[in-house]
């Protein structure tokens, strides 16, 4: 009986939530789309001192930026706000927020940097990998992805509230390509896309239990590898791909040349100085619109001391250059 308890609360919670934010949804697109829009990103600006995990989120804008005053952080996490509630209300209105056409590029919403890139990924039959961050809505880049002939198959993690997942993965299943829940089984179905030639999207902005230290703002983050690992696996080509969200409900999507990924003696893909770089290009990337990104996760909490060790290699190679 206790354990049926334990299961049903949270899942009324569950449910409870999300029929609130349909009630809310309901009444907000009653208002023209741009309008709701605004509108959310005004309450979630006003709304953040007593969002969740505010005090996480000074603390880790302390260490990112500890030139700037309280107050230059405090505008920063309001934007960051103001983006987070722009991009969960955009979920309802994914179809028609992008708005891209390459032949008319003054009918659509949507500007599109390193479009030869995006090209030749489209094109070739070599596997490559695309990393990105969250930052402004980054699920415009799949859309456009999908839209535009280039098949991805994408990773990502479902909501923890199992009523809200139903819905995001509807929403997105229309508009993207392939997408993989993580968890058991997600690395095996991303090597075997890799293996076929495939094209694969990873978000790498998170922090990893167990993975290794790499600098991230001057600290050392525990990261996830896995972007690395593949690469050294399958030697394909790495991008970076980012949002910007720019004024009037208008985007920016970027794709970088392929990034040039450190290797060790042996000519093979080094894994944590590689995992260094791509965090590098991620940090400058938020350090261009900080308030564009997610400052509230627990990003520079440390995973086993064992980890230690791969942080030490990496402040000797540090020393080593800087004596050089």
């Amino acid at each position: 009986m206790r354990r049926g308890k334990r299961y049903l609360i949270p899942l009324i919670a569950d449910w409870s939530l999300a029929a609130v934010a349909r009630g809310i949804l309901k009444v907000l697109r009653l208002l023209p789309r741009e309008t709701s829009i605004d509108l959310v990103g005004r309450a979630g600006r006003r709304l953040t001192p007593v969002m969740p995990r505010y005090r996480t989120a000074m603390k880790n804008l302390e260490r990112a930026f500890p030139e700037k005053s309280t107050g230059e952080r405090r505008d920063i996490l309001r934007g960051s706000w103001d983006n987070l509630a722009r991009t969960g209300l955009e979920y309802a209105y994914l179809d028609q927020v992008f708005r891209y056409d390459p032949d008319d590029l003054d009918v659509g919403n949507i500007e599109v940097s390193g479009v030869e890139n995006f090209v030749r990924l489209r094109d070739q039959s070599a596997p490559a990998i695309i990393f990105t961050a969250h930052l402004a809505n980054w699920e415009l880049l799949s859309i456009c992805a999908a839209r535009n002939g280039l098949d991805v198959t994408a990773m990502f993690r479902a909501p923890n509230n199992r009523f809200f997942a139903n819905s995001l993965v509807k929403a997105r299943s229309r508009l993207m390509g392939n997408l993989v829940a993580s968890g058991s089984g997600s690395l095996f179905e991303l090597a075997a896309t890799l293996e076929r030639g495939g094209r694969v999207g990873l978000l790498a902005d998170q922090r990893f239990k167990g993975g290794v230290l790499v600098p991230f703002f001057g600290h050392l983050a525990d990261t996830n590898p896995l972007i690395a690992k593949l690469a050294r696996q399958y030697n394909c080509t790495v991008h970076g791909a980012r949002a910007i969200r720019l004024p009037g409900h208008r985007f920016r999507l970027e794709i970088t040349d392929p990034v040039d990924l450190p290797r060790d003696a042996d000519g093979h893909i080094d894994i944590l100085r590689a995992t260094a770089k791509i965090q590098g290009i991620v940090e400058g990337w938020v350090r261009e619109h900080p308030d564009q990104w997610i400052w509230f996760h627990r990003r520079w909490r440390f995973g086993k001391k064992t980890r230690l060790a791969d942080a030490a290699r990496w402040l000797e190679d540090k020393d080593a250059r800087k004596a050089h």
